[in-house]
């Protein structure tokens, strides 16, 4: 079980070498571009937890790092430069990273970048996390009747239902579901974001703190049991760190 993907951005092989080992070793595997527009596309067809990129490929390092900033799949993931020894060649586009490795690479230097970011990386993945489950499910609609149906996974921003009863995106609703192994409810206003035969999804848009606080705990619980031992050990760290 991996804790997030890495985008990895260079033409250079040696760099690619060393970045590929160090980010396994962590448990974030790294889809390899060797080209900006292959970048680009990714960045728009898939999430990425980590975005790193060469800065010896000039502008089109800039091009990528901007991509990232206005990705609504990526904007949140945790940027990388690969320093070209010309700093004052690429100080826009070191601007541009929240962190940036020095070259001459080594595994010890990539290491020590990453340890400060791994928290972050971490958050990011919780964040959109999503966890496989059939709970009972209550939703409350304007001047309608309840409909009761089974959720199929839930995550910190909403969940996807099982249900026979179209309802249409866009509309507002209240979801009730109350979480394994405990007793109060949680109670989220919520938005339909998406309508399938069968399936629903539903964003939740806000609810109690309290009730926020529980489900982001159990969420991270559910997360680190799937994680690998040495991962959940960072994990932890990482997260209490952030406190």
């Amino acid at each position: 079980m991996s804790i997030g993907l890495a985008l990895l951005v260079s033409a250079d092989p040696v760099a690619i070498q060393q970045f590929s080992h160090a980010l396994q070793e962590l448990s974030i595997p790294p889809e390899v571009c060797r080209e900006i527009p292959a970048a680009v596309g990714l960045l728009k067809r898939r999430k990425f937890d980590a975005v790193i990129v060469d800065l010896q490929l000039g502008m089109q390092s800039g091009v990528i790092l901007d991509q990232v900033h206005l990705s609504s799949l990526n904007r949140t993931a945790v940027t990388f430069g690969i320093g070209n020894n010309d700093a004052a060649g690429t100080a826009a586009f070191r601007k541009k990273s929240q962190f940036v490795f020095e070259r001459p690479l080594s595994a010890e230097s990539i290491h020590k970048t990453l340890r400060p970011a791994y928290g972050l990386i971490l958050r990011e993945r919780r964040r959109y996390f999503r966890y496989p489950v059939s709970i009972p499910i209550i939703i409350q609609r304007e001047s309608k009747p309840d409909l009761r149906c089974n959720s199929v996974n839930i995550s910190a921003g909403g969940m996807a239902l099982t249900t026979h009863v179209p309802l249409v995106p866009g509309e507002k609703v209240r979801v009730w579901f109350t979480l394994p192994d405990h007793e109060a409810p949680v109670l989220a206003e919520s938005t339909i974001r998406w309508s399938k035969t069968g399936h629903l999804g539903v964003r939740f848009v806000s609810m109690a703190d309290d009730h926020n606080s529980e489900l982001q705990a159990w969420l991270s619980q559910k997360l680190e049991q799937i994680l690998p031992e040495f991962v959940a050990d960072q994990f932890r760290t990482a997260d209490s760190c952030s406190k």
